[in-house]
């Protein structure tokens, strides 16, 4: 239980995802030091892609902290850290649109998204109860405590990886968008497409590694069987 082969892996993914969110701030900053052509602010920005989009109703809100934007589904409002929501810079305006996206994708019901909120409070429920399901069946040798200890942790991974294509697609949304509406130059693409894919990869780590979690857990399942 406590060493198996595949924590060997589960300890890489975990060093690709503290690289990933190094990155992610590194790039960040890095951007946020490259004023946008257009003059725009991140608000400006979030603003005129919901209006154009006829998203009126959606608000869009300053936040405390970085890096902490995120759009609201319940509220349906779109929630901008500070530097995000006031900067002109490209990270600023690449971030918010980002998070535009996701606003889009709730209000065209994207599959993918409509689908992570249904199982959420699945999810929340299974994730909190899987990890004492799992310890108290490797210490007792439950193997029913672990079956059912890695069916919710199932629940968990899976969300993860429905995240993906979510994130991947709110991108592509805010790309295509702040280019065919003159928010970016085709030079700054460059500098978008760096912002985002930092932030991408911050997820696929975290999914890859609860996915290395529960295959060493069905590992360790089947073992106990034998």
């Amino acid at each position: 239980m406590f060493f198996h082969p595949m924590d060997f892996l589960i300890i890489i993914a975990f060093l690709l995802s503290l690289w990933a969110q190094f990155r992610v701030r590194g790039t960040f900053n890095r951007w946020s030091e490259v004023p946008i052509n257009s003059g725009l602010t991140g608000y400006q920005a979030a603003r005129m892609m919901l209006d154009r989009n006829g998203l009126h109703d959606v608000p869009v809100e300053p936040v405390p902290g970085t890096l902490s934007d995120h759009y609201d589904p319940i509220h349906r409002v779109v929630r901008l850290s500070e530097p995000v929501y006031y900067e002109n810079s490209i990270s600023a305006v690449s971030v918010a649109c980002h998070e535009v996206g996701h606003a889009i994708q709730h209000s065209v019901h994207y599959p993918m998204l409509t689908l992570r909120h249904k199982i959420f409070p699945v999810v929340n429920f299974a994730s909190g109860v899987a990890p004492f399901l799992l310890i108290a069946g490797f210490l007792f040798q439950a193997t029913g405590l672990i079956g059912i200890g890695i069916l919710f942790f199932s629940c968990a991974v899976a969300f993860q990886l429905v995240t993906l294509p979510v994130e991947f697609n709110a991108s592509s949304r805010a790309r295509e968008i702040m280019i065919s509406e003159g928010f970016i130059t085709n030079e700054e693409e460059r500098g978008v497409a760096k912002v985002l894919n930092a932030a991408a990869l911050t997820y696929v780590a975290a999914a890859l590694i609860s996915l290395l979690e529960l295959v060493k857990y069905i590992m360790i399942f089947t073992q106990s069987r034998d």
